[in-house]
């Protein structure tokens, strides 16, 4: 009687452990429209990698799925070497408060290509990952590709990111 007692406590253990640690994925995808905050120059640039010569801090707001509204902000390394920017402190904030975190690197691209409209002065399509957050997002993991460009029509930077996010259950 004592062992099936033992098993049975054992099992709903095992079976409490797993259901804590279960994930879900799901498609990803944001849409957002980034204001130029701040740009440094010069002896303003700290904490950037050699061969970068400016800092960025771009503010945003839009819809991603999982989140619904958001705001937030990318603060990056810029003006590198062949348009490269790289690292970036960078998060979501859901319209619950949750945050999320993440970081993308890549090249900026002067023009534009066939599929963009005519306004399109550069862009970029990079990776990018999410580095876990707070509240619903602790653990977050996932990745996925931007799809960015500055535009003649505006002095903001316009993103449509699409992939995958992976939260716990």
């Amino acid at each position: 009687m004592n062992t099936i007692k033992v098993l049975v406590t054992i099992s709903f253990l095992g079976l409490f452990l797993f259901s804590c640690t279960r994930t879900t994925t799901k498609t990803f995808e944001a849409d957002f429209t980034g204001e130029y905050a701040r740009i440094y120059t010069g002896e303003e640039v700290t904490d950037c990698p050699d061969g970068f010569e400016c800092r960025v801090v771009v503010n945003f707001e839009g819809t991603a799925t999982e989140l619904g509204n958001i705001s937030g902000t990318f603060n990056f390394c810029a003006c590198g070497p062949d348009g490269k920017y790289d690292p970036t402190d960078s998060y979501f904030v859901s319209e619950d408060g949750d945050t999320l975190f993440f970081s993308c690197h890549g090249k900026v691209i002067e023009g534009r290509t066939d599929d963009h409209p005519e306004f399109v002065t550069s862009y970029w399509r990079d990776p990018f990952v999410f580095l876990g957050g707070t509240g619903r997002f602790e653990g977050a993991s996932g990745s996925g590709t931007t799809d960015d460009y500055n535009s003649s029509e505006d002095p903001n930077s316009h993103h449509r990111w699409t992939g995958t996010i992976t939260l716990k259950k």
